[in-house]
């Protein structure tokens, strides 16, 4: 099993930085602000042939947290658990403070092998700074600049030289001559809606543990945190992203940062699972949400979630909004379901595999070519002036989401109905669900127009 190293400190002494630097990724939001990460984020790394999982954490408070820093701090104590080295950091130019000590002092009571990183050392390597440092009883500080890159290998050296693993020479990596037809990558999904409909809730219902902080206060989560997950032999990729407000209410900064993280997240995702909130109804911006789904082209499942904490008259007034605000995803199953109480999620696992199954389903010439024969013959496209368009073949041009691309002449003419026509059609056949489907129009060039 790879070694894992938990990176723990307090609030904006460069922990994700240092994540960011380690794991060669801008996977964390790094920007000047206290108690920006909240969540446990993994990563992996590597130094020489050495391979190794990265913990990234929030703010650490061991002393007396309530709120939002309670939840954070539960968070840091569970890295802490699952590592076999702590890299403890502090802030050299901040100086030693109380709140160091605390964490010094649970890190004590732990028994774990504990590496100090002073950072924030560039140019300081010779610092008498660094000596009071020694106060917390931890050993010699390692000076770094997790910013600049300076001192991370060294730091790197000693937590997996605590560990008793050697640098090896690294094997031949197999060229594209031996590398495997089958995709055995997992299936990236994203949990994305409105703040607080409840994400992280789901995500940890899933896990059966608090890996994700849920509380009760929109914005609690800021970084796609991505969870590796398996089920019945089918590994995924599971994100958590932040939720998303309107453009009108988005002041912070790093509120923006979470916004760009999240459509990222949504456009990187293989699957979409986009959360309603049915004591809130459906929105303008879940509507927005939904709309970039489609325009980014993802598979999509809609999740009803608190569908137990609604009556029979709201879940109607529910079931009408869709019908009339979603209109443009209803290739997508809608299911109704409770994170909290764990009801209805079932479904939501077949959903998303049907969704992802059509998404990258292949589709055979002959058979999509038929298909447009058939469609032609049962209804011809409109005639567009002196000239009516002619179909004459199709093909697959895309997957995730599928494209069907058609030839034929004056193509330009097929107007967006019969288009959808075409759509419901392949659709019916191929029994695709939960993705969109692209139809292209190719039109051949005559030879003779410019004679």
């Amino acid at each position: 099993m790879k070694p894992v190293i938990a990176i723990v400190g307090r609030p904006n002494v460069g922990k994700s930085t240092l994540f960011n630097r380690v794991t060669k990724s801008r996977d964390a939001i790094v920007a000047d602000f206290a108690g920006l990460t909240r969540d446990r984020h993994y990563g992996d790394a590597r130094l020489g042939s050495r391979e190794f999982i990265v913990i990234d954490t929030g703010g650490f408070e061991p002393e007396k947290p309530s709120g939002i820093v309670l939840e954070m701090a539960k968070q840091t104590r569970q890295a802490v658990a699952e590592a076999d080295v702590v890299i403890f950091v502090v802030d050299v130019r901040a100086g030693l403070s109380a709140q160091d000590h605390d964490i010094a002092q649970y890190l004590r009571s732990q028994r774990k092998r504990v590496i100090l990183a002073a950072n924030k050392a560039e140019g300081m390597s010779e610092s008498p700074l660094l000596a009071e440092f020694h106060e917390l009883g931890i050993g010699d500080p390692v000076p770094i600049s997790s910013a600049h890159g300076q001192g991370i290998r060294s730091l790197l050296e000693g937590a997996l030289d605590s560990l008793g693993l050697i640098d090896e020479e690294l094997p031949d990596e197999p060229g594209d001559g031996q590398a495997s037809d089958k995709d055995d990558s997992p299936i990236r999904l994203a949990v994305a809606g409105r703040p607080n409909v409840g994400k992280s809730t789901l995500i940890n219902t899933w896990l059966g543990e608090e890996r994700l902080v849920a509380y009760d206060q929109p914005g609690t989560t800021r970084d796609a945190i991505h969870v590796p997950f398996e089920r019945d032999g089918q590994r995924f990729d599971l994100i958590d992203t932040a939720g998303l407000r309107r453009k009108g209410k988005v002041f912070e900064a790093i509120e923006k940062f979470s916004v760009v993280k999240t459509l990222q997240a949504i456009a990187d995702a293989n699957v979409v699972l986009l959360l309603i909130d049915a004591t809130q109804g459906v929105s303008d911006q879940d509507a927005h949400i939904a709309g970039y789904i489609l325009e980014s082209g993802r598979a999509v499942v809609i999740a009803i979630n608190k569908w137990d904490a609604v009556d029979s008259y709201q879940r109607q007034l529910l079931e009408r909004s869709i019908d009339q605000r979603l209109a443009f995803l209803r290739f997508a199953e809608v299911l109704r379901i409770s994170a909290l109480k764990r009801q209805g999620l079932g479904p939501v696992w077949k959903a998303i595999a049907n969704a992802h199954a059509s998404a990258v389903r292949k589709l055979s010439t002959p058979q999509l070519t038929r298909l447009l024969h058939d469609a032609v013959e049962h209804q011809q496209p409109p005639r567009a002036g002196r000239f009516r368009p002619k179909l004459r073949y199709a093909h697959q041009g895309g997957m995730n989401p599928p494209v069907i691309v058609v030839h034929g002449n004056s193509l330009e003419h097929v107007s967006d109905s019969y288009k959808r026509y075409l759509e419901g059609r392949f659709r019916d056949h191929f029994k695709l669900v939960g993705t969109p489907l692209r139809i292209e129009m190719r039109s051949s060039s005559n030879p003779f127009d410019e004679a």
